[in-house]
């Protein structure tokens, strides 16, 4: 607002400059401290200015930074709140450059975008009524440009907008290629691929530049044009006001005051194309995010649910249908499954590969929702109760025996990180794992990489194993939790685990029947159905 101030007094200092040379009595010192009052008053009006452009920065950064930590906070939680149906289809780098650029995108707009476009608006809009009340038509002239910087700023904003939904969705794909070729290295050089991937990533990211490159050509087309109409403006206000002031209708200070506006006009107007660009990628980069945030979640997590409380552990699916989401067969999943585990048993499920044996053992913590029928824990069914009270109830192994980039302790204390050493350490022992991380250069706290990547199958399933038991969990589910471990091995960790899990319910998953010895009974899956359910020594005949 300061700045609408700085052209009047220009425009009468010059004036007055000019009125005291028209007089025959002023002298040299009365021209000059009527100009030094005149420019100590610009200089005060240009501190008054900067110093709330110091604030206004200050809290234009400030809110840029806030804005991105809470959609950043939000962002995350809604990922981890959606059920794995999403996860199934979701991009891990598709997720990333979302939650990463996208919201850079989104960042920068209080400050680049929102505040300069009502910088700008307040300029016009103030400066349109000062300039229209000092001369109708000389201010008609100096704010000519004014629609054609609209038109062509809505112009541009489309196309903008549309290079850069077009630049995000080849970012995620050359994020997925990467985050997939860096996850696969070791094929990748088994394979001697090496070049092939480099030269592919390079057409990827040739494709990326070419939509930089016309995103930039179209805004410097843009801002061009807008400088090249806001001098024509400009040179119709010197034009007009110079025959005003040669046929007296306004004064040389008058003609200084428009143009001294027009100067201070010059720079929003040149920085027009930049917050075109920045509500462009704003918008853009918005729709994505927000289409992560509101993503509904297929799981129902409703905390006012009440807690589940188990006291015996008995696990029973009642004519249980289920279908992934998404899923391009015309058949489910699993068909008309129905069983009940007795409070303390053990069930094995057994069966080809796509038989439906590990979806079983995911939808007891509902990480999907049955497509029909139900399924109870102590008579309760699963979806009245709350998730966080179900999932704490239910302990075990998954079938991917996923490691996190952090010590080993940690690797095996995430399921209970109150757990003390001496748990942590009889877990693994029990996981006939303890004698391998003792070799290790700092034992327990020896960093495992990404997934696990310096251990073997067997070591990534054992430390999965001992992390899986280390809850008191009533419930626990072993999903193939033994494939790579070899037989005399196996048999050492059943035994340790018929030992903790004894009085436990218990489901074991596996493709060998060796595996299911000890089980109180075995379930027969084929195609999604249950084609022999009845005790072990009755199905191993």
């Amino acid at each position: 607002m300061f700045q609408l101030f700085i052209p009047r007094y220009v425009g009468k200092a010059v004036d007055h400059a000019q009125g005291l040379l028209d007089q025959s009595g002023a002298t040299q010192g009365d021209i000059e401290t009527a100009l030094l009052i005149a420019g100590m008053m610009i200089i005060g009006l240009s501190i008054l200015r900067g110093s709330f452009a110091v604030i206004q920065n200050y809290f234009g950064e400030s809110v840029d930074h806030c804005l991105a930590a809470e959609l950043r906070n939000r962002f995350y939680h809604r990922v981890q709140q959606l059920d794995l149906s999403f996860h199934d289809h979701a991009h891990t780098g598709d997720l990333i450059t979302r939650g990463m650029l996208d919201l850079e995108g989104i960042r920068y707009f209080p400050s680049t975008g929102l505040v300069r476009t009502l910088m700008l608006l307040v300029l016009v809009i103030g400066g349109a009524v000062i300039l229209l009340s000092t001369n109708f038509v000389l201010g008609l002239v100096a704010l000519s440009f004014v629609p054609v910087i609209a038109v062509s700023s809505a112009v541009a904003r489309l196309k903008l907008r549309y290079l850069w939904l077009k630049q995000q969705e080849r970012l995620t794909r050359l994020t997925n290629f990467m985050e997939e070729n860096l996850t696969g290295i070791r094929i990748v050089r088994a394979f001697y691929a090496r070049d092939h991937e480099i030269s592919r990533f390079q057409i990827r990211s040739a494709g990326v530049l070419e939509i930089a490159y016309k995103r930039l050509m179209a805004r410097v087309k843009s801002t061009t044009f807008m400088g090249l109409v806001f001098y024509i403006a400009m040179t119709g206000v010197l034009w007009v006001g110079g025959n005003m002031v040669l046929t007296g209708q306004i004064t040389v200070g008058r003609l200084t005051e428009f143009l001294a506006f027009m100067m201070i006009l010059q720079m929003p107007v040149r920085q027009i194309g930049m917050t075109v660009n920045s509500f462009a990628r704003a918008s853009t980069c918005g729709t994505r995010l927000f289409a992560v945030l509101d993503e509904p979640s297929l799981v129902d997590a409703n905390a006012d649910r009440p807690d589940l409380k188990v006291t015996q552990g008995i696990v029973r699916f009642e004519n249980v249908d289920f279908q992934y989401p998404l899923s391009r067969s015309s058949h489910n999943t699993i068909s008309d499954i129905s069983f009940e585990i007795g409070s303390g048993q053990t069930l094995g499920i057994v069966g080809p590969p796509g038989s439906g044996k590990s979806t079983i053992a995911r939808l007891i913590p509902r990480f999907y929702e049955p497509t029909a029928g139900r399924i109870l824990i102590d008579g309760r069914d699963i979806s009245q109760v709350s998730l966080t009270s179900l999932r704490e109830a239910i302990g075990g192994v998954q079938q991917d025996p996923f490691l996190f980039t952090a010590a080993v302790d940690h690797n095996v204390a995430y399921a209970d990180p109150l757990a003390s050493t001496d748990q942590i350490v009889q877990a693994s022992t029990d996981a006939q794992i303890h004698s391998f991380i003792k070799e290790l250069p700092q034992n327990y706290q020896t960093l495992v990489g990404e997934d696990g990547v310096s251990l073997s199958g067997g070591q990534k399933q054992r430390i999965s194993i001992a992390r899986g038991t280390l809850t008191d969990a009533p419930i626990f589910i072993f999903d193939d939790a033994t494939a790579a471990i070899d037989a005399g091995t196996e048999q050492h960790i059943r035994h340790a685990l018929n030992e903790q899990v004894g009085t436990h319910t218990t489901i074991i998953i596996s493709h060998r029947l060796v595996s299911l010895m000890h089980a109180d009974e075995i379930l027969f899956l084929d195609e999604g159905r249950i084609v022999e359910h009845g005790p072990t020594s009755n199905c191993l005949l």
